[in-house]
């Protein structure tokens, strides 16, 4: 008797935090733009500025970490490519390369805190804060934006934990580019 009531409880306390562990994948499926992408054929992808300062936090060698960075926006860029058959996906070289011409659209991150904190829960630490923009480049207008929110990689060493996060901005990129926009529905007054 005592035994099943413990498991039971085991079993309750369970289930909510698995649920818990699901949100960032069911958040990363959801649209939060109000513009349809769909049509949007050639794509810029920006660079990912993870500032080469940042050296200290994976606890790494200066030159290490600018090889990081390269190798994470290359990965980035990949991801998209991948996630987005039929439309051509290019990307940034380097930091300073927003060469938008002959695109449909640039997608550009801004905001970029690796948040690194030492936390006394270790999952929370290496948590990626990326703002996604959606420009227009014939016109150099937003056309969407999604706000800087924790992208989280489930890995253990900290570029592993980067690169899982930026497959997470990866994967909000393509649900923004894939996806019909939700109609408004009107509420009865």
């Amino acid at each position: 008797m005592r035994n099943t009531r413990l498991t039971r409880r085991s079993l309750l306390t369970a289930i909510p935090l698995a649920s818990i562990g699901a949100q960032p994948d069911l958040a990363a499926r959801r649209k939060e733009t109000t513009v349809d992408m769909r049509g949007m054929n050639r794509i810029f992808i920006g660079w990912v500025d993870l500032k080469e300062d940042n050296w200290v936090l994976a606890g790494e060698d200066k030159d290490y970490w600018v090889s990081t960075i390269r190798m994470l926006n290359a990965q980035i860029l990949g991801s998209c490519q991948r996630s987005l058959p039929g439309k051509t996906v290019v990307g940034a070289k380097d930091k300073g390369d927003e060469n938008t011409a002959g695109y449909d659209l640039y997608v550009k991150f801004s905001d970029v805190l690796i948040d690194n904190g030492h936390h006394l829960i270790p999952s929370q630490a290496g948590r990626l804060y990326v703002s996604i923009h959606f420009i227009d480049p014939t016109t150099n207008a937003e056309i969407g934006a999604i706000p800087p929110g924790p992208y989280v990689g489930n890995a253990w060493r900290f570029v592993d934990k980067l690169r899982s996060a930026l497959d997470e901005v990866s994967e909000k990129v393509k649900v923004e580019l894939t996806r019909s926009p939700k109609p408004r529905t009107r509420t009865a007054r």
